[in-house]
């Protein structure tokens, strides 16, 4: 190889080094985003739906099951269902999701706080949220503008 090849090879190495670096950010922003808006859901559940005399292991079950709520909305199953068939996997349902469906996460995770604040029942802030999911994912996934939103995580 000689020099000129050898630049060249090292100029496209580093495009697809960079390239790969974008899109593992992307996903990484996507999904600390999402990490960020669950506390807006946390906080509603902790003002609303958990009442002061329930022990932590209590109190833990009703995170779980409203988390399972938006994993119901979004991805049909919960974070149990998805591990049963996923085993090999690393993380959770979640860090498997591809860049709109953090988008419509996050957006699924300030809606039902506000549900909650309303006191809307369980079934019927699922119906809700599913039919909002279902919504945003076909606009989120058909946008031309956003085509990066539809790949799903690198490097994992």
């Amino acid at each position: 190889m000689d020099e000129i090849e050898f630049k060249i090879y090292l100029i496209n190495e580093f495009q697809r080094l960079k390239e790969t670096e974008r899109q593992t950010l992307g996903w990484d922003i996507r999904r600390n985003l999402a990490k960020i808006n669950y506390r807006i859901h946390t906080d509603a559940i902790q003002t609303h739906l958990i009442p002061p005399e329930l022990g932590k292991a209590q109190t833990s079950l009703v995170y779980a099951s409203e988390a399972d709520v938006l994993n119901m909305a979004l991805f049909g199953q919960t974070a149990a269902q998805w591990r049963g068939q996923n085993p090999s996997e690393k993380g959770n349902i979640r860090d498997q999701a591809t860049g709109a469906q953090l988008v419509c996460l996050s957006n699924l995770e300030n809606l039902n706080a506000l549900f909650i604040g309303q006191a809307l029942t369980q079934p019927e802030r699922l119906t809700r949220l599913n039919q909002i999911a279902i919504q945003q994912m076909k606009l989120l996934t058909a946008d031309d503008r956003t085509p990066k939103l539809t790949e799903a995580k690198k490097g994992k």
